[in-house]
């Protein structure tokens, strides 16, 4: 059950400027129906471009009515210039707080006013730009990093609170991350590759490993271990003592030696008996 503000049910239970305004100045469409929230925006101004009227219709949820109910209330009164600097943020700030979950309800609002703002100018209906990243939600690559820039959304979870791409089959939220790590700076780490040893640091540090990793375990058995020759990536290595009759040496050998050399020294080695 989500946590609503008393003025978001005022809003929703008694929802403002509910219907149409037949001959409208301005109609703003957004959403749809298949993914869940559609919203129709209507308003009419003066001569001076100031907002004398403004009604919605919407199909959604409490969230969406209640922001659209209140974004009514906002711009009344309002001219264009004024009403087009309303963001979906002001919208929820008016209702005291949306649940971080249902942000996208303020988001609609937010585009609803534009297209309406456009339609009253003039400009065509703005069309769908970039390339669609949510194919469940029909969300473009564009809408994503207006989202992130104007709002700060740092992860997936919050980019679906706000325009919902990634709320369905999540195959985009690979997509998604990169989209918000370029439009944050961040950078992707490059994996580094390991320098390559000359053949006297690998000798060095097989020796090295040897004594301060592997003969003091050994000898804790009453065994011993003793470098004999590195060829390439192969080791030779002697074993005395307990383990040099132990049954089990080679299990020693290639299970501990081997593997310990591999994570110390390089993951190349190979480790033989002599």
């Amino acid at each position: 059950m989500w946590e609503y503000t008393d003025k978001v049910r005022d809003h929703f239970l008694n929802p403002r400027n509910v219907g149409e305004i037949e001959n409208a100045d301005g109609v703003g469409e957004v959403g749809s129906l298949a993914c869940g929230d559609a919203l129709t925006l209507y308003l009419k101004v003066d001569d001076n471009k100031t907002i004398e009227d403004a009604k919605f219709q919407t199909f959604g949820c409490a969230s969406a009515i209640a922001s659209s109910s209140a974004l009514t209330e906002m711009i009344k009164g309002k001219t264009l210039d004024e009403a087009i600097k309303i963001t979906n943020d002001d919208i929820a700030a008016y209702l005291g707080g949306l649940p971080k979950e249902k942000m996208h309800c303020s988001v609609m609002g937010r585009d609803a006013l534009e297209a309406a703002i456009s339609n009253i100018d003039g400009k065509p209906v703005k069309k769908v730009e970039g390339e669609i990243v949510c194919e469940c939600f029909g969300v473009t690559d564009l809408e994503i990093e207006r989202a992130v820039r104007e709002n700060g959304l740092k992860t997936i979870e919050d980019v679906t609170s706000y325009v919902k791409a990634g709320g369905g089959c999540e195959k985009c939220h690979d997509n998604i991350q990169k989209i918000i790590d370029n439009s944050l700076g961040n950078e992707t780490p490059v994996e580094q590759k390991p320098l390559k040893l000359t053949n006297i640091q690998k000798i060095k540090l097989i020796e090295e490993t040897l004594q301060r990793e592997i003969k003091p375990a050994l000898e804790k058995d009453g065994g011993g271990i003793e470098l004999v020759d590195v060829e390439g990536d192969t080791v030779s290595v002697k074993l005395y003592g307990a383990c040099a009759t132990c049954s089990a040496s080679q299990v020693t050998l290639k299970h501990y030696v081997e593997s310990k050399l591999k994570e110390l020294v390089t993951p190349e080695l190979v480790v033989e008996e002599v």
